[in-house]
């Protein structure tokens, strides 16, 4: 029998071709987000068309942008007055004194995934004073560096979960006022990365007038080489330089997590509701959620590095000569 009696019958329309696939899930999903972003748009704008319609609060000024990030005195108790602010504190202080005692109090010769993450982080914080510490101040500080760097992401962190918070807009259930749902972060009040930031200051400036004496101190803030009348010029500015490391710890944290606050909330709707069209808050509210991430994955964790890594830094420098 011949090899091509010997072969089974082909069925027409088959063969070699590849074989054509459907859509993956994953596409088809982007595919429906997208059509429904495009649909909202299409629809708000066949409702409302292009004219502004602007909320009575909205056109009489009564509405600010920056109303939400005011800290309204809910009660008091003693000199404290007790706000959002003070409660977002609270709750980082609690989060991060809860995470450290419940692992330290389950160390295990095997760890788990949180045990594994801790040890990682605590690796990377002392790798981070290794590198701008000496041993004694290494000894002395990381644990201070550690806990500004854990106090800092978590604090930033909350700071994108939405609580009620917002006594200035409240809604009503069962006839109790309840404020509204708010993103905040207490690095939005320059108060909280001041007092930090004062603090480092005064830690590093007490290390440097320790080790080289109070008049040592200021002749190390002096570039080596410097020689001449050009002292005259580069003293004042290097004094004046030390004084704004308080201003730049200060300013890097509060600027950058209020800036990106401040684009979330435009970006997730505040600027259709300012200019009065619904369709304007629909067609940016993917760049919101695009903000949001960028800003609680990435911003978050950064901003927190950077004040632990230049207070390490700044303590570090503090005892070298110039």
């Amino acid at each position: 029998m011949s090899a091509v009696a010997g072969a089974p019958p082909i069925t027409p329309g088959t063969g070699d071709a590849p074989e054509k696939r459907g859509m993956t899930r994953g596409r088809k999903i982007a595919y429906s987000v997208v059509a429904a972003w495009l649909g909202g748009v299409i629809f708000f704008i066949l409702i409302y068309g292009f004219k502004g319609n602007k909320a009575p609060d909205v056109a009489s000024g009564a509405f600010s942008p920056v109303d939400e990030f005011r800290l309204d005195t809910w009660f008091e108790a003693g000199p404290v007055a007790f706000n959002k602010g003070v409660l977002y504190l609270l709750i980082a202080v609690a989060i991060t004194l809860g995470l450290m005692i419940y692992v330290a109090r389950r160390l295990k010769q095997r760890p788990g995934r949180l045990q594994v993450v801790v040890e990682s982080f605590y690796d990377f914080t002392r790798n981070m004073s290794r590198e701008n510490l000496d041993t004694n101040l290494q000894r002395k500080y990381f644990p201070l560096i550690a806990t500004i760097f854990v106090f800092i992401l978590v604090s930033n962190l909350i700071g994108y979960i939405p609580l009620p918070v917002n006594s200035g807009d409240k809604f009503k259930i069962f006839g109790a006022h309840i404020p509204s749902l708010q993103i905040f972060a207490a690095d939005t009040n320059v108060a909280y990365p001041l007092i930090l930031a004062l603090s480092v200051f005064v830690l590093f400036t007490y290390e440097g007038v320790k080790h080289h004496g109070p008049i040592g101190y200021v002749k190390s803030l002096m570039p080596g080489g410097v020689k001449g009348p050009i002292v005259l010029l580069i003293f004042p500015i290097e004094i004046m330089s030390n004084f704004l490391r308080l201003i730049s710890l200060t300013v890097r944290l509060w600027a950058n997590l209020l800036a990106g606050h401040l684009l979330i909330a435009f970006m997730g709707g505040e600027l259709g509701v300012l200019v009065g069209d619904p369709w304007v808050s629909w067609l940016l509210l993917p760049f919101g959620v695009a903000i949001f991430m960028f800003e609680a994955v990435l911003i978050a964790g950064l901003q927190a590095f950077i004040f632990a890594i230049l207070t390490a830094i700044y303590i570090g420098g503090s005892v070298e000569s110039h």
